[in-house]
């Protein structure tokens, strides 16, 4: 109340949103400006906007989705066309949700729900193809780990992991020089 009149508390406008230069979103993600553009060029992304210097300019959401591409690429594996797939189904499945939202009629409901499906399936195709070479990959290199403890526990006395072959190292040089 200011003089006996209720005032209403006005909200400060909002703060503009701090856009970025390609180099800063660099120096903030780690990947090279050379690969920013790369993936801007191939689809995987779309700058903010651009400055009146014609400069890419990159919003926060500019940079997590550079920083899922690289999760993705660097921590998972995925190839950079399975990236912009797995990007474009979220994209759809947003799309979807509006459209789903936005429509009563059965049929086009069935058909947003039935295209929403095939893209989970081929997501999902794409993680268990992914989840079995690593499955591969994991059982291999158990399986060097315990050809290296073979070895470990026959220099411990152990039997010879290779008994079909003949001994190895500077002890069978010897022995055969006797």
């Amino acid at each position: 109340m200011v003089g006996g009149k209720m005032v209403r508390a006005q909200t400060p406008p909002p703060a503009p949103q701090r856009l970025l230069r390609i180099n800063e979103v660099a120096a903030e993600t780690g990947l090279t400006t050379r690969a920013i553009r790369y993936y801007e060029e191939i689809g995987l992304l779309e700058p903010h906007g651009r400055s009146d210097g014609d400069y890419r300019q990159y919003d926060a959401s500019d940079l997590a989705r550079l920083s899922f591409i690289r999760s993705l690429r660097d921590d998972a594996g995925f190839s950079l066309a399975q990236i912009g797939q797995l990007l474009e189904d979220d994209a759809a499945r947003e799309r979807n949700r509006e459209r789903f939202r936005a429509t009563e009629d059965p049929t086009e409901r069935r058909a947003i729900l039935t295209d929403a499906r095939i893209r989970v399936e081929r997501q999902i195709e794409t993680l268990e193809a992914k989840a079995a070479r690593l499955a591969t990959m994991i059982d291999e290199a158990r399986a060097r780990r315990g050809h290296l403890d073979a070895h470990l526990a026959e220099l411990d006395g152990g039997d010879p992991p290779h008994p079909d072959r003949p001994a190895a190292g500077p002890a069978a040089g010897s022995k055969a020089r006797r």
